[in-house]
């Protein structure tokens, strides 16, 4: 099948474009490359795709290299779909390209509307002009909000979001639910929940408490480390994506829907104080904890409920924390000697 991903060069695009090319499958990727956290990252993934820097130009530069395509552009940017993806024709469309970061959409609100708002409806217009047989697009647990429900289940309320990153992913839901209904375009989200890897953001808690710890600096610990994350391993992440995105689902109340929402996490939260234990003890190096208040745009828990994924899908994720986090600081260990630490740089 012939596959559009956006984001390709963030973390979790990185992972499947990679599992789709394995799989004998034709990529076309798109990523704007831009300096949330260090592009030198995001051109490394790429350079594991085939894709070299020097054959980028500034602005929707296309190149092919082992079988994949890769477009350099904002996917806001009208021009991409007229120009760039007019005459390619999609089975299927996953959409994972957004602004990130929970904290960082309080400070520049900006981004997130072009970004999250804008190129989604860029890509809902794309996939109405140019049916395609399944939209499989990034949600967020962040927008589950000020749930206090334990575990978070896809019929809870999410209209008390916390963020202004959480009040654009649940936009998308409801402007995907829209289109679905108007066009009948197959539109399935998936609410994330606290992905991390080989290959994950700097921005995140495992790339941040590694990072510190081996480098005998402080790590910030919010709340006194009382808050729990439903950590989910990177290639758990991409086998069910990739289980949406080429399966149809099991059940035959799925197949009369055009609209669908899943939780896709581990569905074991991990308090933070045993997360940052957990790294001490792989690395073999104590941490030097400075306890910070709640953030703003912060949830005390997260915990999905995966139970409709894996009815639909058999979804079932296998990595425990401390493999995945062994993975992880592995790679994070090797990598480190050949950047000379500069992909390891965020705004």
């Amino acid at each position: 099948m012939k596959i559009l991903v956006t984001g390709c060069a963030g973390f979790i695009g990185f992972h499947l474009a990679k599992k789709l090319l394995a799989e004998g499958h034709e990529v076309v990727g798109v990523d704007n490359i831009n300096s949330y956290y260090s592009p030198i990252l995001k051109l490394a993934r790429l350079k594991q795709l085939g894709i070299v820097a020097e054959s980028l130009f500034p602005h929707q530069s296309i190149v092919t290299a082992q079988g994949f395509t890769f477009i350099k552009s904002d996917i806001e940017d009208s021009s991409l779909y007229q120009d760039c993806l007019s005459q390619m024709n999609f089975d299927m469309v996953c959409h994972l390209a957004a602004q990130a970061g929970v904290r960082y959409s309080i400070t520049n609100p900006q981004v997130y509307i072009h970004s999250n708002i804008q190129g989604f409806f860029q890509i809902l217009e794309y996939c109405r002009k140019n049916p395609v047989k399944k939209l499989v697009y990034a949600s967020s647990s962040s927008v589950y909000g000020k749930n206090s429900s334990i575990p978070f289940r896809e019929g809870d309320r999410t209209d008390t979001p916390v963020s202004l990153y959480a009040a654009t992913k649940k936009a998308n839901e409801l402007l995907a639910y829209t289109y679905s209904g108007l066009y009948g375009i197959h539109a399935i989200g998936l609410r994330f929940f606290t992905v991390y890897g080989p290959w994950g953001r700097p921005d995140m808690a495992p790339f941040l408490f590694t990072k510190a710890i081996l480098e005998n600096e402080p790590i910030k610990v919010f709340n006194e480390g009382n808050m729990s994350r439903d950590f989910t391993y990177i290639d758990d992440i991409v086998e069910g994506i990739y289980r949406v995105l080429i399966n149809e689902p099991l059940t035959n109340a799925s197949l009369e829907q055009f609209y669908r929402i899943y939780n896709i996490g581990n569905s074991q939260p991990v308090c933070l104080n045993e997360f940052i234990s957990t790294i001490e003890d792989i690395t073999g190096k104590k941490a030097n904890r400075m306890n910070q208040p709640m953030q703003p745009g912060d949830v005390k828990n997260t915990w999905a409920d995966t139970t409709q994924l894996e009815g639909d899908y058999h979804y079932k994720p296998s990595t425990s924390l401390r493999t995945g986090l062994e993975a992880f600081i592995n790679w994070y260990q090797e990598y480190r000697k050949e950047s000379n630490n500069l992909i390891f740089e965020y705004v």
